[in-house]
C-alpha cells in the first residue's frame, strides 16, 4: 500500500517562480522608467531656465528698441515674422504629413486664439516696458504663476484638495511671489559692489514720471499671458504638434501687429531697420526671444502642463540680478540676495509637489503604471505591460 505525498515544489519552480520573475522584472523596469524619467525632466528644467534667460534679454533688448524708435507693433511684427520664418521649416521637418495630427475648425480657432492672447500680452508688455522699466517688467511678471494656478484651478487642469502636494504647490506660488516683491521693495545694504559702472544698467533701473501706468499695462501682460499659457495646454491636447502650433502663433500676432499698426500709427517710420542695431535688436527677439522662448515653453506645457512653466517666472528676476551683477555693473544688495533665496525656495516647494503627483506603482500583474493626480486634460495615464 503505498501513500500518496503531495510534495511542494522547491523554489524556482511552478507559479512562485515566475511571479518572482515578474517582481524583478517590474522592479528592473521601474528603474530604468524612473531613470529614464530623471534624464527628461532634467531636460525640461534646463529648457525652462535657459526660456527665462532669453525672456530678460528679451526685455532688455525690446527697452532699448522701442527707446531708439521702433513702435509696439513694428517690434512685434518683424519678431514675430523673423520667428515664423524659422518655425516653419522645422515644424514641416519635425512634423511630417505622416505623423501629424488632423487640423480641425477647432484646431484652427485654437491658433487663433492664442495668437490673440499673445498679441494682446505683447502689445501692453512692450507698451509697459517704454513707459516704465525693464526692472519693473521682470519683477511684475511674477504674478503670472498666480494667475495661471487660479485659471489652472478654474479649468480643472490642476487638483483641488487639502493633500500635501497642493499645499506644497499652493504655499510655494505665494512664496515665490513675496520673494521677488522683496526683491523689489527692498534694497539694504550693499553686500558686494561691482567696479564695473553702466549707463545701460541706469536706463535700465530709471522709472520715468509714468511708471504707474507702464505697471498697469504690465499687469495686464500677466493677465493675458497666464490666459495664453491655458489656452496652449488645450490645443496641445487637441493638436500635439508644437512647433506647428507656436508657427501659428507667430504668423498670427504678425498678421495682427501689421494689421493694428496701419490702423492705429500713422507714421510708418518706425518700421525702418536704419540705423544697423534695430537690425540686431530684431536678429535676437526674433530667433532667441520669439522662437525659441516660445517653443521650449509650449514643449515644456505639452509635458508638464501650465503650471509648471508659470512656476520659472520668479526665477526671472533672479536671472535678471545675476545679469546685472555681471554685465551691468549692478551691485548684489541684502533685499536681492533674501529675495532670491525666498524665491528659490518657494519654487523648489512647487515642483517638489509637482514631482509627488507622479507616482509609479508595480502591481501585483507585473504592469508598470504611471499615476497623476492632475486632471487628463494635460497629461494622459501611461501603462506598459511587462509580459
Amino acid at each position: 500500500m503505498h501513500k500518496k505525498i503531495n510534495r511542494k515544489p522547491p523554489i524556482g519552480e511552478g507559479e512562485g517562480a515566475v511571479s518572482i520573475d515578474r517582481q524583478k522584472a517590474s522592479k528592473d523596469t521601474l528603474l530604468t522608467a524612473a531613470g529614464t524619467g530623471g534624464v527628461r525632466e532634467m531636460k525640461e528644467y534646463v529648457g525652462m531656465v535657459g526660456a527665462q534667460i532669453a525672456q530678460v534679454l528679451l526685455i532688455i533688448v525690446s527697452k532699448y528698441a522701442i527707446a531708439d524708435g521702433m513702435s509696439n507693433y513694428s517690434f512685434i511684427f518683424y519678431s514675430n515674422a523673423l520667428a515664423s520664418l524659422i518655425l516653419l521649416p522645422l515644424s514641416l521637418i519635425f512634423h511630417r504629413s505622416a505623423n501629424r495630427p488632423p487640423l480641425t475648425f477647432i484646431v484652427v480657432c485654437g491658433f487663433f486664439t492664442i495668437g490673440l492672447l499673445g498679441f494682446f500680452a505683447q502689445v501692453f508688455g512692450y507698451s509697459g516696458i517704454s513707459l516704465s522699466s525693464a526692472t519693473l517688467a521682470t519683477t511684475l511678471l511674477n504674478l503670472i504663476p498666480g494667475f495661471t494656478f487660479i485659471l489652472a484651478i478654474l479649468f480643472r487642469m490642476e487638483a483641488v484638495d487639502l493633500s500635501l502636494t497642493t499645499q506644497a504647490k499652493f504655499i510655494g506660488t505665494v512664496v515665490s511671489i513675496a520673494g521677488a516683491i522683496i526683491m523689489t521693495l527692498y534694497k539694504g545694504p550693499t553686500i558686494l559692489s561691482s567696479l564695473l559702472k553702466s549707463e545701460i544698467s541706469q536706463n535700465l533701473l530709471v522709472q520715468p514720471s509714468n511708471w504707474v501706468l507702464g505697471g498697469i499695462f504690465l499687469a495686464i501682460d500677466c493677465v493675458f499671458g497666464s490666459m495664453y499659457i491655458i489656452a496652449q495646454a488645450f490645443i496641445l491636447k487637441k493638436y500635439p504638434a508644437e512647433m506647428i502650433v507656436m508657427f501659428s502663433y507667430c504668423f498670427v500676432c504678425t498678421i495682427l501687429a501689421a494689421l493694428a499698426s496701419f490702423i492705429v500709427e500713422a507714421d510708418l517710420g518706425s518700421f525702418s531697420l536704419k540705423p544697423k542695431i534695430r537690425l540686431m535688436y530684431i536678429l535676437y527677439s526674433g530667433i532667441f526671444g520669439s522662437a525659441f522662448q516660445v517653443t521650449v515653453q509650449s514643449w515644456c506645457i505639452k509635458r508638464r502642463g501650465p503650471v509648471f512653466v508659470a512656476m520659472f517666472h520668479p526665477i526671472g528676476i533672479v536671472i535678471a540680478t545675476f545679469i546685472g551683477v555681471i554685465f551691468l555693473g549692478d551691485g548684489v544688495y541684502l533685499g536681492s540676495l533674501l529675495g532670491s533665496v525666498i524665491v528659490v525656495i518657494g519654487f523648489y516647494s512647487v515642483m517638489w509637489g509637482k514631482a509627488k503627483e507622479k507616482s509609479v506603482v508595480v502591481n501585483n500583474g507585473g504592469s508598470l503604471k504611471l499615476q497623476n493626480e492632475e486632471s487628463p486634460l494635460l497629461q494622459d495615464v501611461v501603462e506598459e505591460q511587462i509580459t
